[in-house]
């Protein structure tokens, strides 16, 4: 019998087993790759909400936690994970840049907002009010990150590579049966996949469609990402992924024109240099109604847990995220308020009309 089994390995997967591995707890997994959001992701780590200048939900301690968690990472899987890359923000007025720096003025955003206006150098981009530079930031490669996991775990023997069918999972007293895994705890860490699940389907997971596009622009050589109404991420070898898209009503993973369009629309606005699209993508983000993450044990099986809920943010939440829920459940720490699933027990407990 192992102590967890761990359905989903994307960044809450990853970031689950590695608290698992440091407390020297025994796991499986078990995974099917089904929701891209990890995979799809832009990567980027960034404190700051750059529409209204404002500091991201508790981003100086989830930031603290994400760099040596990635640093390791690098160092277990023997791979380049964390691109250290300034975000710049792109001033569309004089007005905003006014705001830029009323926002660094406050304590909180001071470490994360440089008070220097940067003036645009690259004939490339229409820029004319320059931009504001975003400290502390950078890009991991997730879709590296989950691929090489994945392998490192496949290498131990403690993945298996299917659709997880809950027919065959069995509570007992010690735990959970799951066709040949025997575990004392099960935590569930799926993403969107959230919503096909019958002991955690009543939690208002909405789910958020972002599409992405991956351009090749030989003439732009931009090494920092720029913010505008898209971001233009820095790939290498004169690649940039452009995006995001938010759609709540599609929910499928297959990429559409009509984002496509906006995104080259968008684009179009500042970036004044020939390019192509090579590659497009989309997946589903898993958001919350209240924007919160999703932690917590069932309210009826003592045994079973959820770590979900990461919207956009996954980069820097998941460390975080899967830290504080480890502690919940081993040391009976206290989960705050605002990402513990009993905030909407409820809805548990309420018929659905």
């Amino acid at each position: 019998m192992v102590d967890y089994l761990v359905v989903g390995l994307g960044l809450a997967g990853i970031s689950f087993c590695e608290q698992l591995q440091k407390n020297n707890r025994t796991f499986k997994v078990v995974s099917n790759n089904s929701q891209t959001s990890s995979i799809v992701a832009g990567g980027l780590y960034n404190p700051v909400i750059l529409k209204r200048f404002t500091l991201a939900w508790n981003a100086k301690e989830q930031l603290e936690l994400a760099k040596p968690f990635y640093a390791a990472l690098e160092k277990k899987l023997q791979v380049k994970l964390d691109y250290k890359v300034p975000v710049y923000r792109k001033f569309a007025s004089i007005e905003e840049q006014n705001l830029w720096f009323e926002a660094a003025d406050k304590i909180a955003l001071q470490p994360f907002l440089s008070t220097k206006i940067i003036k645009n150098t690259n004939n490339a981009i229409e820029a004319p009010f320059g931009f504001g530079e975003v400290l502390n930031t950078g890009r991991i490669d997730t879709n590296t990150l989950v691929k090489k996991y994945a392998e490192y775990l496949e290498g131990l023997e403690l993945l298996e590579k299917e659709v997880f069918s809950f027919t065959d999972l069995k509570h007992t007293i010690e735990g959970v049966h799951y066709k040949s895994i025997k575990a004392k705890k099960i935590v569930f860490a799926t993403g969107y996949g959230l919503k096909s699940n019958p002991y955690f389907n009543y939690l208002p997971l909405n789910g958020t469609k972002g599409e992405l596009l991956t351009i090749s622009a030989p003439q732009l050589k931009e090494e920092n990402v720029i913010k505008s109404s898209v971001f233009t991420i820095p790939m290498g070898k004169s690649l940039y992924r452009v995006g995001a898209t938010y759609k709540w009503k599609d929910k499928t993973n297959a990429p559409t024109i009509e984002a496509k369009e906006e995104l080259l629309k968008k684009l179009d606005t500042f970036l004044k240099c020939s390019y192509h699209v090579i590659d497009h993508k989309a997946g589903i983000r898993p958001t919350v109604a209240d924007r919160r993450p999703l932690l917590g044990r069932h309210p009826e099986h003592n045994n079973m847990f959820v770590l979900n809920g990461f919207g956009s943010r996954g980069v820097m939440i998941a460390p975080y995220a899967s830290k504080v829920l480890l502690n919940h459940i081993e040391h009976n720490a206290s989960l705050p308020k605002e990402i513990d699933i009993s905030r909407f027990t409820k809805k548990y407990y309420t018929p659905i009309a």
